[in-house]
């Protein structure tokens, strides 16, 4: 059977590609388990220092989960449904968004439903101009069951997430950069490059300050700006013990790029 999420490191970054272009990349379980065994993977992997996500084929990022799978669950009742596909793809969209290396989703064309939820997860996203982004679970009798009615509000708005939740209307990639749904917009054969070049440029940081700005920003994002701030500080008190930040102040003051070593 051929692997549902491709690995190929590039130097300190790591390439994932869902990969069932037959299926438009639909999630199905063992999809979303082998992604979630990747990033542990990648997680403990030292070496490398920043993911790029994207999918298979010319068509599709991903068309969202995979109906023919998750029927059953659903026909066996709420239990299994919550059991099997909610909390499978909750997992999911929870471990994209706090992973404590930066991911970089790649959309390189249709991203609806979790293919959307999974854009929405991820810290920062680079759009294909032929990406369409699309909240499908209306049409299918259900609210978006992955986080996608969450986090898309507190992304592009209330009023432009229900329109979207609500309706089932795609919109463009333009449209998603507009909204703040995605970072950029670039040329469809620009994408993988353009990805890659912004990875790079973060791997460059202390991953230690990397991880930290991600923590600080997921975390204090839903919270009062008071614990926000705690958690701010919580992690600046963290930084400070480190010769990272050493490194770093004394590479400003003697106009030199700085050396991190990620201690």
């Amino acid at each position: 059977m051929p692997d549902t999420v491709l690995y190929e490191k590039r130097g300190a970054v790591a390439l994932l590609t869902l990969n069932r272009p037959d299926k438009l990349n639909a999630l199905n379980y063992e999809l979303i388990d082998r992604l979630m065994a990747r990033l542990d993977a990648i997680e403990a992997d030292a070496a490398i220092r920043a993911v790029v996500l994207t999918g298979a084929g010319e068509r599709a990022f991903s068309s969202g989960a995979d109906i023919a799978c998750f029927a059953p669950s659903v026909a066996a009742g709420p239990d299994a449904a919550l059991r099997d596909f909610v909390r499978r793809g909750q997992r999911m969209t929870a471990r994209i968004e706090t992973f404590p290396k930066p991911i970089i989703v790649a959309v390189n064309g249709l991203a609806h439903g979790g293919g959307s939820e999974i854009t929405e997860a991820a810290p920062l996203a680079i759009a294909s101009e032929r990406a369409e982004f699309c909240k499908a679970e209306i049409r299918l009798g259900f609210a978006p069951p992955f986080g996608g009615s969450q986090r898309l509000p507190r992304l592009i708005g209330r009023k432009r997430a229900l329109r979207m939740i609500l309706t089932g209307e795609p919109i463009s990639a333009e449209r998603a950069l507009e909204f703040g749904l995605v970072n950029e917009v670039v040329r469809h054969e620009d994408l993988l490059d353009a990805a890659f070049a912004l990875a790079e440029k973060i791997a460059g940081n202390s991953m230690l300050a990397v991880a930290a700005c991600l923590g600080s920003v997921t975390r204090g994002i839903n919270v009062p700006i008071d614990e926000g701030l705690a958690i701010e500080a919580g992690y600046f008190a963290r930084m400070a013990a480190t010769q990272d930040i050493q490194e770093g102040i004394a590479a400003f003051l003697e106009k030199r790029e700085p050396r991190f070593t990620d201690s």
